[in-house]
């Protein structure tokens, strides 16, 4: 009864469906290219001047604290943790950023 039916400029039903189809796969598939650069991606982020070094993945995964030996100080833990917490707060900050970069035009359900 549908079969042949005609939609807008003469785009019948079957060629609408492939059309779909075709744009949920590139989308797919750049959401993959996207998920495996932020894997792959490294970021820094630093506070106090470099003193305390954060780096995480892309996808926001921390693999790694550098603290230079002069910021240690057992009679200042306190400003020790706030520089861990300042560079880790500034390498998510990047990743977020990356990962928005990267998802350009991704509709929300397709999110990282």
């Amino acid at each position: 009864m549908y079969k042949g039916m005609n939609f807008g400029g003469g785009m019948n039903m079957q060629n609408l469906m492939k059309q779909a189809q075709k744009m949920q796969q590139e989308m797919q598939e750049k959401m993959e290219r996207a998920e495996e650069e932020l894997a792959s991606t490294t970021l820094t982020g630093t506070a106090g001047g470099g003193m305390v070094t954060v780096t995480c993945t892309g996808k926001k995964e921390i693999t790694g604290v550098t603290l230079k030996p002069e910021i240690v100080d057992p009679d200042d833990i306190e400003m020790l943790q706030d520089l861990i917490v300042a560079a880790t707060n500034d390498a998510i900050s990047q990743a977020t950023a990356l990962e928005k970069s990267l998802k350009g035009d991704m509709p929300a359900g397709m999110g990282l």
